[in-house]
């Protein structure tokens, strides 16, 4: 599960966050290729845009279940 003290600070603020464990397996990228965004840089995703229709909530949801290393919270600050 995902810890909120440990998210990236590249992540908008809203209901998803990605955190430190995060390994850049790219899974997140693929289903909610919107929401979800890779720093190369630093060799981790973030979230940019937080979703708002029920469409893009199920992406999210399905870029959570996807994470091999359960990186992504969906219990973050309200936007």
């Amino acid at each position: 599960m995902a810890d909120k003290s440990a998210k990236w600070k590249l992540n908008t603020t809203g209901k998803y966050y990605v955190d430190d464990q995060c390994i850049a397996c790219d899974a997140c990228c693929v289903e909610a290729p919107g929401f979800f965004f890779m720093n190369d840089d630093e060799g981790h995703a973030y979230v940019g845009k937080q979703p708002h229709s029920s469409g893009e909530l199920e992406d999210c949801e399905n870029a959570l279940q996807a994470c091999p290393v359960a990186a992504i919270g969906s219990d973050g600050e309200k936007s």
